[in-house]
């Protein structure tokens, strides 16, 4: 899964690489503001890209004596860096776009625009098809991110192809300039939009409640658990992890105990594959002093008795 990640992010610099390389000739041709923006978008691409690649190869680091849960969470770092990415280039886009509506004129050699659009959105459609197959597999949070980027740049450029067509042949003035601010507004939603899922990892939100109730229902089948409580979850990187309470029979031996603990730990692994899981036995009916205040407790023990 690791291979994967990292793949797919070199071939997320491969692209950035390739179409900066090519809007820079178009920028260069037409003197258009969409194409200029569309040129900067590819060119932060690029930086966020090799930050990905840079926090996949880190979060796929395993477990040392100073990282005792590993590094997952570089992916999130390096998500919120590629947030920034965007914000700043969402900016100057806005900023180039006003100027270029205030003075005013056209762009020149339209066509070479149009082109080279049309070629990065052939390119960025098979980048994030591939994105889109890599995170079904591997859930790097990092990849996803560069994901929701490179698909935002879909309509980006669609909107350079758009914004030549009505300046240059429809002779709709300003055209060039509203689509560049139409443009740097969106990538400043896509920042906001790719920000939310790394703060949520790295400020250790629970699992959405579809996959905790799920979760339960799996532990909730073992015949020896007589309740389940103090349930917390979390996610780093690709890697889940899961610690909870359970109430056993407290005339079982340490060892027959351990074997059910055993048992229920390859049941829920199945289930819930790449899941660090850590589980507390409770003599049946002790309620522990909370140190959480964790509301769903009880709710949690009906759930499965």
């Amino acid at each position: 899964m690791t291979s994967l990640a990292r793949r797919a992010a070199l071939a997320s610099v491969a692209a950035a690489l390739f179409l900066g390389i090519l809007k820079a000739w178009a920028a260069w041709t037409t003197g258009s503001v969409a194409v200029l923006a569309s040129l900067a978008d590819s060119v932060l691409d690029l930086v966020a890209s090799l930050v990905t690649l840079g926090g996949v190869h880190w979060a796929s680091q395993p477990a040392d004596r100073e990282h005792r849960f590993g590094h997952g969470k570089a992916e999130a770092l390096a998500a919120l860096f590629q947030v920034g990415v965007i914000a700043v280039s969402a900016v100057a886009i806005l900023w180039r776009a006003g100027e270029r509506f205030v003075a005013g004129g056209a762009a020149a050699a339209p066509e070479a625009g149009i082109a080279v659009s049309l070629i990065a959105i052939a390119v960025t459609l098979a980048l994030t098809a591939y994105q889109r197959s890599v995170v079904a597999k591997t859930g790097s949070i990092a990849i996803a991110t560069d994901r929701i980027h490179y698909t935002s740049d879909l309509m980006l450029n669609a909107a350079v192809i758009a914004a030549l067509l009505l300046e240059s042949y429809d002779h709709v003035p300003g055209a060039d300039a509203l689509f560049g601010i139409a443009i740097g507004l969106w990538l400043l939603f896509g920042a906001w939009r790719a920000s939310n899922d790394a703060i949520d990892q790295l400020m250790d939100k629970e699992w959405p409640e579809e996959k905790r109730r799920a979760f339960i229902d799996v532990a909730g089948r073992h015949p020896e658990l007589k309740g389940m409580h103090d349930l917390r979850t979390r996610t780093s990187g690709n890697k889940d992890f899961a610690q909870f309470h359970i109430w056993m029979d407290p005339a079982m031996t340490v060892l027959a105990a351990h074997d059910v603990v055993d048992v229920l730990e390859a049941r829920l692994c199945a289930e819930f594959p790449g899941t660090e899981i850590l589980i507390h036995i409770d003599p049946e009916g002790q309620v522990d002093e909370p140190d959480n205040a964790l509301a769903e407790a009880d709710l949690l023990n009906k759930d499965i008795e």
